[in-house]
C-alpha cells in the first residue's frame, strides 16, 4: 500500500489523534490499529467488559472523520436484522397503486433501490473507506451468523437477489469486538488482526480517568484508581472496568467529594460495582480497599 493511501501517516500519529479524542492508547493498541486500517484488515479486539473495546472504533471514526456504523449483535441476530431487508409496506402500498391504476406505478420498482432497507452491513459496503463498521459484542451471537459475518468480511461484498453485487470499492475500517462469553472461530480470527485489551496498570488508569473526567482533581483519581485495582483483585462475579472506574471518579466529584474515604466510598459503590454479591464482598473488604 502506498503512503499516500495509508490514514495515518506513523502510529505516533495515530496516538495524537486518539489523544485528541480522548482515548489513551498504548503502544501495543496503537500498532494494532495502525496495521489494520493500513493493510484494510479486521481489527479483532477481545477483552473484559469495560476496559474500551467499543471505544477504540468511536475514536477511530472521530479521528478520520468517518461516519460510525455500529452493528450491535445479540442472541438470535440473523443476516437479513444485519444487511438489509424490503420495506414491506411501502410495497404493499405500492402493489395498492398498481391495482387501482394510479399513474407512474410499476411492478419493476417494487424491488428496486427505493424500497431497500439498509441495515449497518450494507450501509457499510456502500460507505466504503468512509466509514468504520463496529461489529459489537460478536461472542454474543451464533455460530451462523459468525460465519456469515466471515463471508462478508473475506470479500467486502454481498450479492442481493433482486439487484445483484454490491462491493465497496474500498473497504471501511472494520472493529469486532467480543467480550469472550464464547470463543469465536478460527476462521474469522484468521481474517483479522488480533488485540487483546487489558485492564491498565495504576499510573494509565490515572491518566485516563484525568483525560475522559478532567474536572476530577488528580488526587481524587489516583485514589479512586488504586481503589478500583484492589476491588478488581477480589473473587468478583464481574470486575469492573476502566468505565466504571470513570463513573466513580465522577460521582465523586460530582458529589462535592475530595478524598475517597469509608463513607463516600461506601456510598456510591453503586457506581463501580453493578452485581449484589459482588457489593457485598466490596463493602465488607472497604477498609483494606481505600487507599491510605
Amino acid at each position: 500500500m502506498t503512503e499516500a493511501l495509508k490514514p495515518f501517516p506513523s502510529i505516533e500519529s495515530l496516538e495524537g489523534a486518539f489523544r485528541d479524542q480522548a482515548y489513551l492508547a498504548d503502544r501495543a493498541l496503537a500498532t494494532a490499529v495502525y496495521l489494520s486500517v493500513s493493510l484494510d484488515k479486521p481489527l479483532l479486539l477481545e477483552g473484559e467488559a469495560g476496559v474500551g473495546k467499543t471505544e477504540v472504533a468511536k475514536a477511530l471514526a472521530a479521528a478520520l472523520d468517518r461516519r460510525l456504523i455500529r452493528l450491535q449483535c445479540y442472541e438470535g441476530i440473523d443476516a437479513a436484522q444485519a444487511l438489509y431487508e424490503w420495506n414491506y409496506s411501502r410495497q404493499l402500498i405500492a402493489v395498492r397503486a398498481l391495482q387501482t391504476g394510479e399513474a407512474g406505478a410499476r411492478m419493476d420498482d417494487l424491488f428496486g433501490p427505493d424500497y431497500l432497507v439498509e441495515r449497518p452491513l450494507l450501509a457499510a459496503l456502500r460507505a466504503g473507506d468512509g466509514a468504520v463498521l463496529l461489529v459489537d459484542e460478536l461472542d454474543r451471537a451464533d455460530d451462523e451468523f459468525e460465519a456469515f459475518l466471515l463471508e462478508v468480511l473475506s470479500e467486502f461484498a454481498v450479492t442481493i437477489p433482486e439487484v445483484g453485487r454490491i462491493a465497496a470499492v474500498r473497504p471501511p475500517a472494520v472493529v469486532v469486538t467480543s467480550n469472550r462469553t464464547r470463543e469465536l472461530h478460527d476462521a474469522l480470527k484468521r481474517r483479522c488482526l488480533y488485540h487483546w485489551i487489558d485492564h491498565p496498570m495504576l499510573d494509565r488508569e490515572v491518566q485516563i480517568i484525568r483525560v475522559r473526567a478532567p474536572h476530577v482533581p488528580e488526587a481524587l483519581a489516583r485514589q479512586v484508581a488504586v481503589a478500583v485495582q484492589r476491588i478488581r483483585a477480589l473473587d468478583l462475579a464481574k470486575r469492573p472496568g476502566v468505565a466504571e472506574a470513570i463513573d466513580w471518579a465522577n460521582a465523586m466529584a460530582f458529589l462535592g467529594n475530595a478524598r475517597l474515604d469509608a463513607e463516600a466510598a461506601e456510598a456510591t459503590l453503586g457506581a463501580v460495582l453493578k452485581d449484589h454479591d459482588d457489593l457485598e464482598l466490596a463493602r465488607a473488604a472497604l477498609p483494606s480497599l481505600l487507599p491510605e
